[in-house]
């Protein structure tokens, strides 16, 4: 299996999903049932987390297109629609975690974020259900409605809708220099990334040692009042991660590193969904101090902290294992 053949097989989860997201979240407020807007939350999280995967390997599935007789202008035109859906992607997901927070304690997510989750959701299968389209007229000459000429000089003709979105998608070439533009506006984005992994690590970190049975002198219920700010820290490491990564993907794609780093992610994703989707987090939010965490709870609480150690440890990787998997393309 290439990395073409893996972003033909990432690439369903986010559609399908956005559809399944999306169609939850219509129905809880047909139905008034909090737990199906629940449900289309956990999908939208769980997409979200599976997008960054399927968007990576498109910059190395393009790659692989080069030499073949495959039009360079729609390889590009899906890369700018993929830009501008996974932006709007991450958005949701934001907000469907957000919403997953709040309805934790509160039983039910605030009304704006309910509104935004719609807004956003239906923005997003818009986007992505495009995005798989422009993917499909690669290829496929049968679905390339709009398009005339020959497959390696076509003329894109879109219609009123597809020619209203295109405005918006970036050019990857101008976004990949916008991006590299300056070495301040880089050294900033790095220095983001930095300070992100600082707020993610000082709180869920803490909570996780705390969990595992260290500082049992501090109660859990203060210290998980702190996990916006990881979650925030969160935010800024998918922007900028996703930013530097598609200004200069040669730098990336190829890297053991990043591919260990992005599995760790995912499986951080697990992670988290077994702390707060199963009895776990019930058991531990009004630990006092002196108390112990179950056995169960350390469990998750140390795989997730290894899991952040092995994602810092690739991140610092990365570029020391560029081309480590040139060969297997």
């Amino acid at each position: 299996m290439n990395y073409e053949h893996l972003h033909l097989l990432l690439n369903h989860f986010p559609i399908i999903g956005s559809f399944i997201g999306a169609g939850l979240l219509l129905a809880s407020f047909f139905g008034k049932n909090d737990d199906l807007r629940r449900s289309s939350y956990v999908v939208f999280i769980g997409i979200a987390l599976l997008t960054i995967p399927a968007f990576l390997t498109g910059f190395a599935a393009a790659q692989m297109l080069h030499g073949q007789a495959v039009s360079d202008m729609l390889v590009r035109r899906h890369e700018g629609s993929a830009l501008l859906s996974i932006w709007f992607m991450m958005i949701t997901g934001s907000l469907a975690l957000i919403g997953l927070w709040k309805s934790q304690s509160t039983g039910h997510p605030p009304r704006w974020n309910v509104t935004a989750m719609l807004i956003f959701s239906l923005l997003t299968v818009g986007l992505i259900s495009r995005t798989g389209y422009t993917a499909g007229g690669i290829r496929h000459t049968e679905v390339r409605e709009g398009v005339q000429g020959t497959a390696e000089s076509p003329v894109i003709a879109e219609g009123t809708i597809g020619a209203f979105i295109s405005h918006f998608e970036p050019d990857p070439d101008k976004f990949a220099d916008e991006m590299t533009f300056s070495k301040w506006w880089w050294t900033f984005m790095m220095a983001a990334h930095f300070i992100g992994l600082i707020l993610i690590v000082g709180t869920v970190g803490l909570l996780d040692v705390r969990i595992m049975g260290f500082f049992k002198q501090l109660p859990i219920a203060p210290l998980h009042r702190l996990l916006p700010w990881g979650l925030a820290g969160l935010a800024i490491n998918v922007a900028t991660g996703l930013a530097a990564f598609a200004s200069r993907p040669e730098n990336y794609v190829y890297s053991a590193g990043l591919w260990v780093k992005i599995l760790a992610l995912v499986l951080l994703g697990v992670n988290a969904a077994a702390f707060y989707l199963t009895p776990i987090f019930g058991d531990i939010e009004k630990l006092g101090p002196g108390e112990d965490a179950a056995i169960s709870a350390k469990l998750v609480a140390a795989s997730g902290l290894l899991l952040w150690f092995v994602v810092i440890a690739m991140g610092r990787y990365i570029q020391p294992l560029t081309d480590t998997l040139l060969g297997s393309n």
